[in-house]
Parts: C-alpha cells; sequence; structure tokens
C-alpha cells in the first residue's frame, strides 16, 4: 500500500476521499430509494381508501406513523381536506414541491466524485511525468528502465482515476433513474388523493 501510495503521488489521497464518498452515498441511496421505503404500503391504502366527506383521522394517524416523502405529502392534503378543494390541492403541490428533493438528495456528490476522479488521475500523471522527466535530466537516456518506470508511475494515477470514476457514473445514472421513477409515481399518487378527495358536486361540473 505503501508502494502504491508513493508512485501515485499526492493525488492518491484525493482519490481516496473520493473512493470513499462515492461508496457511502451509493449506499446511503440504495438504502433510501428503496421503493417500500419511499412508498410504503400502509400510506398506499389510505390513497385507496379517503373519500371526500369521511373522518379522515384515523388516514392522518397512519401517515404520522409512516413519516417519509409520500407520508408528507398525503398528510398535508389529508390536513386541508375540509377547506376548498383547490386550496387542498395547492398544499399538495406545495408538500410535493418541498418534499419531492429529498428523493434526490447526495446525488450531487456521486455525480461529481463520477466527473472530478479521471481529472484527479490525469492530474496525478502530468505530476508523474514532470518527476519522471526531472529524474531523466539528471540521470540521461542511457537507463531506458528508468524512463519506462517512470511512464509508468505516471499513468497509475489516471488508472486510479478511471477505476473511482466509471463505477461512479453506473451508479449515478442508475440511481438517478431510480429517483426519477419515484417521483413519478408520488406524484400520480398525489393526483389520485386529491381526485378522490374532490368533493362529487364539483367532479360532476
Amino acid at each position: 500500500m505503501l508502494d502504491l501510495i508513493e508512485k501515485s503521488g499526492p493525488v492518491f489521497y484525493a482519490l481516496a476521499f473520493c473512493s470513499l464518498l462515492a461508496t457511502v452515498v451509493i449506499i446511503e441511496r440504495l438504502i433510501s430509494l428503496r421503493r417500500s421505503r419511499v412508498l410504503p404500503r400502509p400510506i398506499l391504502d389510505v390513497v385507496d381508501a379517503v373519500q371526500p366527506g369521511r373522518d379522515l383521522s384515523m388516514a392522518l394517524e397512519i401517515c404520522r406513523k409512516n413519516p417519509g416523502v409520500l407520508s408528507d405529502v398525503m398528510r398535508a392534503g389529508l390536513e386541508n381536506a375540509a377547506k376548498p378543494w383547490e386550496v387542498m390541492r395547492d398544499a399538495v403541490i406545495d408538500a410535493g414541491r418541498e418534499e419531492t428533493p429529498a428523493i434526490e438528495r447526495n446525488l450531487f456528490w456521486l455525480q461529481t466524485v463520477a466527473q472530478a476522479s479521471p481529472l484527479l488521475g490525469l492530474l496525478g500523471t502530468v505530476f508523474g511525468m514532470i518527476r519522471m522527466f526531472g529524474a531523466v535530466s539528471l540521470s540521461g537516456l542511457g537507463d531506458p528502465q528508468i524512463l519506462s518506470r517512470g511512464i509508468s508511475e505516471a499513468m497509475l494515477a489516471t488508472a486510479e482515476g478511471l477505476c473511482i470514476g466509471i463505477p461512479a457514473l453506473v451508479a449515478y445514472n442508475y440511481l438517478t433513474s431510480r429517483a426519477e421513477r419515484l417521483i413519478a409515481e408520488i406524484e400520480a399518487q398525489a393526483g389520485r388523493l386529491v381526485s378522490r378527495l374532490r368533493p362529487p358536486t364539483e367532479q360532476a361540473q
């Protein structure tokens, strides 16, 4: 390990931090973006059961016992169900705008790692080439091993950067796609709730 650090140069520490950060974000997002966690079954059942004019206290209690993005959006509608339908609808829309960004939380850092790691690797290669040419200027080109060893050490940082950046990019695209699907499902469930809570007299208009 010490030999690897020495060959990679000072950018090794930055790349190691990027690797650690990407790993933490990937694990946290995989746990947080589970469908059962974002769209818990009790909350989906609430959407199927509510009707205008009925007692909504039990539905509100279920939302409070299952905190999360979807339950917060549903609770906003249920708490404003007695108000004019337009007010309730706007409350659900506002809650959705406030809550759904939490689905994409921390993905920015994963995108940053995916973009920065190859650049850090390239920077390490530049530093390695500078050291190599410095050594060549002192010893000359008489020993080809010095030149080949210097090139291999210089390219090591680029390889490390790509080995971190490529998986981070794949994970970012996958998690972003999953987050977008979940947000679309939350919007659909919010729309269903708003539609079910609309008074029959207004539905007929």
